[in-house]
């Protein structure tokens, strides 16, 4: 017998060849007769290109090609998604078109350090990055704008002449005006500029790609690190390349992180598979970290102001906001609008707020274009009503945990529509909040506050409630919404061998989140498979069901449900056949742990693999029943699903450095059920991780010619292990009535509350002093500034 195995802490089944070293990343791949390719990046963040020289480049030892913008014209811009513009009604069945839309290499001008401007193809990859230094640009300079806010006024540089103004997209959420009547007569207004900085993903491994092409059979081949296999073959073949579909096959090796950087179509590929046809023979690119900085999409980079209004006894009735996002120099290729679309309609995070209104303004600037990074959009909206409600907390002089308490959504609200455009699908919130002020110890705070002053340290405890939406999934909604085009359904290929061993063909791409693991323990639950039968297909569009790709913590509650659901079906199939074959109705069948038998008579018994093997034979099947036991299904979810949670933050502000140590991390969040408690808890530590670098450490800094100044390690600050606590982990559990595996998303909502937690620690830590609001990153010199200001 197998036991149920969803819900286990068991083993990752993707580790062994990963802890032995044997895992292929893109730089470990190499193919026979290879060439290796180098890019010239813009030195100048806006410029009109008057000339490239690339004959002293040609002449270099190893060099065998260098092309510029005028010989890619035959490769149609990549498609930008939204309509720039602001009128996000209009979805042209050919976006490439659209104004704005990039390159991919520049032709007559460039809008951002670090823009594709030539390439060189060499014997090797020294020879290549070499010959770069013999390429001449001349760059007439025009005007820079770096900042959102300033791109929008009236005498700003213009980044594209067929976009007036920089405004590639506006978007209102909520009654704007009931909002401006509800705070005009409220009690208590507290108004806060808030920065959410621009960050780099930073992914351990940087972006790489490999093109090959097959003069016999016409037949192109790209391996790269992406997290959209299929979306990369359908933009390439359908709307830039023009290559038939069936002859382009995308490979994915094992991906050394993304954490979201990775779900776009690059320039790079493209530029590998004209190259490899071009030249007869394949070419590889593999990113630098300097490239990475100013080449691979940025994210976050929101200035907000937020309205927060409400009584003195703590209920608040309104909030506004009014935000400016910073897109960068071009739309990113799947949708620039969705993360801030994500802020718009989250700011209310888990309250209820009777009159709430977003306005966002998605600017075009001289810097890199930006994307999804984990917990896109969300992040910046929980930091924004996290930290307003401890402001109206203080402004009131209420614990900010009791101005949590008064305002959460309750129970008995769901499911809750939230004004905005979310409705909320279950919840306790009140439960989580109260479980991490007991694990913290929330009413001893005082006197370790005064222990702590004893040593010259300032202690402060900082709390951030969060609602995360999820499971990226139902089209509608993704289309009105958040405007992408494209599905974002799950989608499974499950066949059962005539041995009785399972493939399971998926379309999700692994990128660190230990889904083959996970969606094996969905099969192997409900068809009672052991897990060593199980084998999890995916990363190559060649026999690969074609999906969407993982992104949005959407793998498990969706594809996972989709995986679910396929099993069902080939359960239902498996169950109809040894009706048949008993010679009894189907209802009088039990199916258990992979065995089949009749209700009451355990001793007339089959097996799912007997049933494959005799379904596959076909020999002697009931009437209408196909041979064979295999279902391909597809799973659109009827709404996303809202994971939340409450974390708390200990810090320690040094008094004579400025210097911030998160001393204590207590975190209690609500993913519904969980598939693997272990992959989970390891999910959430690194969301933490990556909440706790934002909030102390993490920041994309330009200088006002819109040349990037942290672009390596030495000058873009990430928090080491050293600088971490131990993390405190417990969870609720409030399943999703979305789902029948009751799941909600976990991979990328636990940092969502993290900086503001240790914002609110810091200024708690600082109260005494009037310091109200410090933006990230809490520098020690800008945590000195704020404690020093007159």
């Amino acid at each position: 017998m197998t036991d149920k195995i969803l819900g286990k802490s068991i083993k990752r089944r993707e580790d062994p060849e990963l802890l032995r070293g044997e895992a292929k990343f893109i730089d470990d791949i190499t193919l026979p007769d290879i060439l290796h390719l180098a890019i010239l990046y813009s030195t100048e963040a806006h410029a009109l290109i008057e000339g490239i020289d690339t004959s002293a480049a040609e002449q270099m030892p190893g060099v065998v090609k260098v092309i510029t913008g005028a010989d890619t014209r035959s490769i149609l811009p990549l498609p930008c998604i939204m309509n720039p513009g602001g009128d996000k009604s209009k979805f042209p069945p050919h976006p490439y078109g659209l104004p704005g839309a990039q390159t991919v290499l520049a032709t007559d001008r460039v809008r951002y350090v670090g823009e594709f401007v030539a390439v060189v193809v060499a014997e090797s990859r020294q020879q290549a990055y070499e010959a770069l230094a013999g390429i001449s640009v001349d760059y007439k300079p025009l005007p820079v704008v770096v900042n959102a806010e300033e791109a929008l006024k009236p005498d700003a540089p213009q980044l594209h002449d067929t976009i007036p103004g920089n405004l590639n997209q506006y978007n209102g959420y909520g009654d704007k005006e009931a909002t401006a009547s509800a705070i005009a007569k409220a009690e208590v207004v507290v108004k806060q500029r808030i920065y959410f900085p621009r960050l780099i993903h930073n992914a351990g491994e940087p972006r790489g790609t490999i093109g090959a092409y097959n003069p016999q059979t016409e037949e192109y081949t790209l391996w790269t690190n992406t997290q959209i296999p299929h979306g990369n073959r359908f933009l390439l073949s359908q709307l830039v390349m023009g290559i038939p579909y069936n002859k382009l096959r995308v490979i994915v090796p094992n991906i050394g992180e993304s954490f979201g950087s990775k779900g776009y179509l690059y320039p790079d590929t493209a530029l590998v598979l004209f190259l490899a046809r071009e030249l007869g023979r394949p070419i590889k690119w593999i990113d630098t970290r300097a490239g990475l900085a100013r080449s691979t999409v940025h994210a976050r980079g929101q200035i907000q102001y937020a309205t927060i209004a409400g009584n003195k006894d703590g209920k608040i009735t309104a909030l506004h906001t009014t935000i400016y996002a910073n897109l960068g120099g071009y739309p990113a290729t799947n949708g620039p609008a969705a993360p801030t679309a994500l802020t718009g309609r989250s700011v209310t995070g888990a309250y209820a707020i009777e009159h709430p209104c977003s306005e966002i303004y998605c600017a075009f600037t001289n810097t890199v274009p930006t994307g999804p990074m984990r917990g896109a959009g969300r992040a910046e909206a929980m930091l924004l009503i996290e930290r307003m409600i401890d402001l109206f907390a203080g402004e009131i002089g209420m614990d900010a945990a009791e101005v949590r308490r008064k305002n959460m959504v309750s129970p008995d609200q769901f499911p809750y529509d939230n004004g905005l455009g979310w409705t909320y699908d279950s919840g306790n919130y009140e439960a989580a909040l109260d479980k991490a002020l007991e694990m913290i110890g929330y009413g001893n705070i005082a006197q370790h506050k005064a222990a702590s002053k004893k040593q010259g340290k300032r202690l402060g405890v900082g709390i951030g409630s969060y609602v995360g939406i999820s499971g990226v999934g139902p089209s509608p909604l993704m289309h009105s919404q958040i405007g992408l085009i494209g599905s974002t359904w799950g989608s499974v290929h499950l066949r059962v061998h005539p041995t009785g061993d399972v493939s399971l063909i998926v379309g999700s791409q692994p990128h660190g989140q230990g889904q083959v693991t996970t969606l094996s323990q969905v099969a192997s639950d409900v068809l009672g498979v052991d897990l060593e039968r199980i084998e999890v297909i995916h990363s190559d569009t060649r026999g690969a069901i074609f999906a969407q790709g993982s992104y949005g913590s959407r793998t498990f509650s969706v594809e996972g449900t989709t995986v679910y659901k396929a099993a069902q079906k080939i359960q239902d199939k498996a169950r109809q056949f040894a009706a048949y074959m008993f010679k009894v109705a189907e209802s009088e069948v039990v199916a258990e742990e992979g065995k089949f038998y009749v209700r009451g008579v355990p001793d007339q018994v089959t097996t799912l693999k007997d049933i494959a093997l005799a379904l596959w034979y076909a020999w002697d099947l009931p009437a209408g029943m196909e041979p064979g036991l295999e279902v391909i299904v597809f799973y659109d979810p009827p709404n996303f699903n809202f994971p939340f949670g409450t974390h708390l933050a200990l810090v320690e502000v040094d008094e004579e450095t400025g210097q911030v140590d998160v001393v204590r991390y207590v975190a209690v969040d609500d993913f519904g059920n969980v598939g693997n408690p272990k992959i989970v808890e390891a999910q959430t530590h690194g969301n933490i991780h990556l909440g706790i670098s934002e909030a102390l450490y993490e920041a994309a800094v330009y200088d006002s010619e819109g040349k990037i100044l942290t672009d390596d390690y030495t000058t873009y600050a990430i928090a080491r292990a050293s600088s971490l606590p131990n993390f405190e982990i417990e969870r609720t559990v409030t399943p999703s009535p979305t789902n029948p595996l009751g799941a909600k998303g976990a991979g990328d909502v636990a940092n969502l509350p993290t900086p503001p937690a240790i914002v609110n620690a810091v200024c708690d830590a600082l109260r005494d002093l009037g310091v109200k609001h410090i933006d990230i990153p809490l520098t020690p010199e800008k945590v000195w500034r704020a404690m020093h200001q007159p």
